[in-house]
C-alpha cells in the first residue's frame, strides 16, 4: 500500500493553488474539469509528481465559496529546512502564521503552523533533509 493523496475542498480554486505553488513552493502537477458534475480538480506536490510522494489534491465545487471546517480536521504537515524563515516568507505574502516558529512543547524539534486561504491548518515542521532533497518549502 501507499500514501497517493489528501483531499481539500476550497472555494476559490486559483487562490489556493496560488498559495499552494508561490509560497509553500509546490508544483501545480495537473488539473481537470468535470462540466456533467461541477466540480475543478487541482493536484499538487513536490518533487514533479515523483510517485513515491504524496500530493494534495485541491477540489473546487462550482458555485461553493466556503465550508465549515468543523473540529474534526487536524491539518498537513510538510517539511522545511528553516521553520522561521518559512514563517516569514509566508507573512510577507500576506499568509497567516497561527503559531510562531519554535520548539515543540517538551521536545526541540522546531515547528510553525500557518493557515491556508480557506483556514485549513499547515504544520511547518524543520527538517535538515527537506533542504537537500529539494522538498518542502525553501
Amino acid at each position: 500500500m501507499q500514501f497517493l493523496h489528501t483531499m481539500l475542498r476550497v472555494g476559490n480554486l486559483q487562490r489556493s493553488i496560488d498559495f499552494y505553488t508561490k509560497v509553500l513552493g509546490m508544483e501545480l502537477l495537473r488539473t481537470s474539469e468535470n462540466p456533467e458534475y461541477q466540480y475543478s480538480l487541482a493536484f499538487l506536490g513536490y518533487g514533479g509528481g515523483n510517485p513515491a510522494q504524496a500530493e494534495l489534491e485541491l477540489t473546487y465545487n462550482w458555485g461553493t465559496e466556503s465550508y465549515d471546517l468543523g473540529t474534526a480536521y487536524g491539518h498537513v504537515a510538510i517539511g522545511v529546512p528553516d521553520a522561521y524563515a518559512a514563517c516569514e516568507k509566508i507573512r510577507a505574502a500576506g499568509g497567516k502564521v497561527t503559531r510562531e516558529a519554535g520548539p515543540v512543547k517538551g521536545g526541540t524539534t522546531v515547528i510553525a503552523f500557518v493557515e491556508d486561504p480557506d483556514g485549513y491548518k499547515i504544520e511547518l515542521i524543520e527538517r535538515a533533509d527537506a533542504a537537500a532533497t529539494g522538498t518542502g518549502l525553501r
